[in-house]
């Protein structure tokens, strides 16, 4: 299943919702997507026992100068479009153009350094670098899908695809029902299938995917066995709900797998573009009045650990006070950054778990009155224009206002008017595309190898950029000296001190409130599925599951 809705069959733009782009759904490794030029760094095809290794897939194998300032593709002479078209160099340089043109504004941020696309035969396409992210450019250019220049050259690219694309992958769409299911159907002479990376891999026939509006109505579906396959993401019904016949008798198999993924940066983001946060007093306040630890005993059933970092449970969080490299980068741009950051650890706010958070009210009423906020007969309000401080907490899934509501509640102790508003998942793509919200829940992917990512997070360059990742508006000289650091740094040593670095300037100016992760997939499924006994440690490689036969 996956969760939402969609009315485009063209994932690489901002208009529409495609199927692969819908949450949770790259988790099965299929998609509408057009195979990548190298595989094992992004997904589908992520490398799940590696945090940063790419392979040959289009390409064969490349070549780069030291200095690299280009790199060539060689292309591998079998790869085939489902119609049996040759994948091609030019078809390479189309892909480039189409998508930093008129694809998603990530393309163009991403390939920015790319000066020049050169078809220099069918089979060989050189691309010419600049700028200083070049070490890691080849690998963000083999992520790069390619096109079919031929299929997509009477067609509007800008605009939503309502018939199926011609593809490159093992699967290819075979029927779909808008908003409700896709179906994928393997291709038999996929032309990858006997590459090593590829070994072990696609092993289901058909694969179809039913979208839900509401984990609620999924969650009953399953259970009648209408799919085969349940992700959970509540820790509630996670521990309650999973008592009817088909797990009882059998049929079905719940369990914990481990990872190492991970968590990726999740949080309550405030909207800084929004004069009501743009104080970091104001957002401070807001996150000492989020009661994490009344939350997981009472809510999450003990299920979660807090998230102090922007990546939680790795060497990239920082910890204690800065010192060495990281302490060199940070006083590199010291002017721009509070005299705490040097001097003090930062810490999230710790309550004992019963929901009485008086001191946490206190340390957020002294911050907000600082900030020029003050409380008037219940209602906190504005000391030089009288207004009340009322915000909006958008969220596309209702299930997540169980969560949000205690949290609205403890705001309503220092005055502040907070309303969750729940809307449908196209509704709320199009609000997140415009910044159109004051705060919302979401998760930015991270990797333990950050890059060029960060800078669309985090860079004041992607601040404005209709569609960007930069949620909070963050458009601070010192996150920007960090984020070119970690995407030029030649050693791990350097990104590490950078990735630390990054994370406590972001902590320290607030821009969310972190919430919390978890070391294991959640994953109920039908018996008759088998997987390896190897579990991938970055990655729960449902690609490389299969069905048993004789149940």
């Amino acid at each position: 299943m996956a969760t939402g809705t969609f009315d485009s069959l063209n994932p690489y733009t901002l208009k529409g919702n495609s199927p692969y782009n819908t949450p949770g759904t790259f988790k099965y490794g299929v998609g509408e997507l057009n195979e990548t030029l190298l595989t094992g760094t992004q997904y589908p095809g992520i490398s799940g026992d590696e945090p940063q290794t790419a392979y040959g897939l289009i390409a064969q194998w490349i070549e780069y100068p030291k200095d690299l300032s280009w790199v060539r593709f060689h292309l591998r002479p079998e790869a085939r479009f489902h119609d049996g078209s040759p994948i091609t160099a030019d078809d390479v340089v189309f892909s480039f153009h189409t998508l930093i043109e008129k694809g998603h504004p990530q393309f163009q941020n991403k390939f920015k350094d790319i000066t020049k696309v050169n078809a220099i035969n069918q089979q060989l396409v050189e691309f010419t670098l600049s700028g200083n992210d070049r070490k890691t450019l080849p690998l963000r250019i083999g992520e790069m899908p390619v096109l079919s220049k031929t299929f997509w050259s009477d067609k509007d690219f800008e605009k939503s695809l309502n018939t199926p694309p011609l593809l490159s992958g093992p699967y290819k769409i075979k029927r779909f029902d808008w908003g409700k299911f896709i179906e994928f159907e393997r291709v038999e002479d996929y032309w990858g299938k006997d590459l090593a990376v590829n070994k072990g891999r696609f092993n289901f026939n058909t694969i179809r995917i039913d979208f839900y509006r509401d984990l609620t109505v999924a969650f009953e579906a399953f259970k009648a066995k209408n799919f085969d396959v349940y992700i959970e993401y509540i820790s509630k019904n996670w521990a309650t709900g999973f008592d009817f016949p088909a797990l009882n008798n059998g049929e079905i198999i719940k369990e914990e797998i481990p990872h190492q993924t991970l968590a990726g940066s999740q949080g309550y983001f405030m909207n800084t573009r929004r004069e009501l946060f743009k104080d970091v007093k104001v957002r401070e306040a807001l996150g000492l009045l989020f009661d994490f630890e009344w939350t997981n005993t009472s809510l999450f059933y003990g299920a979660y650990q807090r998230s102090n970092s922007y990546f939680a449970s790795t060497e990239l969080a920082q910890t204690g006070l800065p010192e060495d490299k990281e302490l060199e980068l940070l006083t590199a741009v010291k002017k721009y950054l509070p005299e705490q950051l040097f001097k003090k650890p930062f810490k999230l706010p710790v309550t004992d778990g019963s929901g009485q958070i008086r001191r946490q009210i206190r340390q957020a009423l002294a911050l907000l009155k600082q900030a020029g906020w003050q409380l008037q007969k219940g209602t906190l309000v504005n000391s030089k224009t009288g207004q009340p401080f009322k915000f909006e907490i958008l969220v596309r899934q209702p299930s997540i206002t169980r969560v949000l509501n205690p949290y609205v509640k403890n705001l309503s102790k220092v005055g502040i008017q907070a309303e969750i508003r729940v809307i449908d998942p196209s509704q709320y793509k199009q609000r997140m595309d415009e910044f159109d919200f004051d705060m919302t829940t979401f998760v930015l992917g991270q990797t333990l190898t950050p890059g060029h990512e960060q800078r669309l997070y985090f860079h004041s360059s992607n601040a404005d950029v209709a569609g960007s990742l930069n949620l909070s508006g963050v458009n601070n000289p010192a996150v920007d000296f960090l984020v070119e650091q970690i995407i030029e740094a030649e050693t791990r040593e350097t990104l590490v001190a950078a990735s630390k670095a990054l994370d406590r300037v972001l902590l320290w100016h607030h821009y969310m409130i972190p919430n919390w992760h978890i070391s294991h997939h959640r994953v109920a499924y039908r018996s008759f599925f088998k997987r390896p006994a190897n579990q991938a440690k970055y990655d729960l490689a449902f690609d490389t599951w299969w069905v048993d036969k004789n149940k």
